[in-house]
């Protein structure tokens, strides 16, 4: 039985519900990442026993389940966008947005599909919108690009920014103390093709590089829901 199927138990003395912890549990989350997390550090927030979180919750890892789920909430959109290049954007940004307010979100994505209601909905919005343009294992193959696209691009701008925190340095600054060695390296003449690079390349924002990505991506999502024609 999944922690959704399981009904809550009667109210105690102290108001307590799934929403209270799992509420708790974020924000706990949000100001010290996943670590900061544990059913213990939960129920000191709500001031209550560790042992009455243990009616709604069995484990940590249904407690990772559930707010997982309600960030889900903040990732789909409100109204459907009009096409399924729309939607399957649409949803890349929020999830992205989602997870720079959650940065915790970044390391449970990408797993075993999550099934909370609200998971479910967003994969129900984004099949929904590739429904009568593809066979379904073709709309399933362009969903899970696009969302291997999404996570592994989310993972690594918030992998930057953890280590911008952890050494002190932004990008920039990292870029200053490292430019040295990178410099004579390339001087070797061994790596033309990354000093070209460095020398001519134009740099872009997380945001922009994200948004470049993703267009590319579903360029290659439409190439493949083209039909040719009769």
């Amino acid at each position: 039985m999944t922690v959704w199927d399981r009904p809550e138990p009667p109210t105690r003395p102290a108001p307590l519900d799934r929403e209270r912890i799992v509420a708790a549990a974020i924000a706990l989350a949000d100001e010290g990442g996943l670590e900061a997390v544990s059913l213990r550090k939960v129920a000191a927030r709500l001031d209550v026993g560790p042992m009455r979180l243990y009616g709604y919750i069995s484990t940590k890892e249904e407690l990772f389940d559930l707010m997982v789920d309600e960030v889900h909430a903040e990732i789909l959109p409100e109204e459907q966008p009009g096409d399924w290049r729309e939607t399957l954007r649409a949803h890349a940004h929020r999830t992205r947005q989602a997870t720079l307010r959650h940065e915790w979100l970044a390391d449970l994505l990408g797993g075993r599909p999550a099934l909370g209601p609200n998971a479910l909905a967003v994969n129900e919005s984004k099949l929904a919108a590739l429904d009568g343009l593809a066979d379904l294992d073709t709309a399933m193959r362009a969903v899970e690009t696009v969302a291997a696209y999404t996570i592994g691009a989310i993972r690594r701008e918030i992998a930057s920014l953890r280590a911008e925190r952890a050494t002190g340095l932004s990008d920039r600054d990292w870029q200053r103390a490292s430019g040295p060695y990178v410099m004579s390296m390339l001087a070797t003449g061994r790596f033309p093709a990354l000093a070209n690079m460095v020398h001519n390349s134009r740099e872009v924002s997380a945001e922009v590089s994200f948004a470049t990505g993703l267009d590319w991506v579903l360029d290659a999502v439409a190439a493949k829901l083209t039909r040719p024609q009769a």
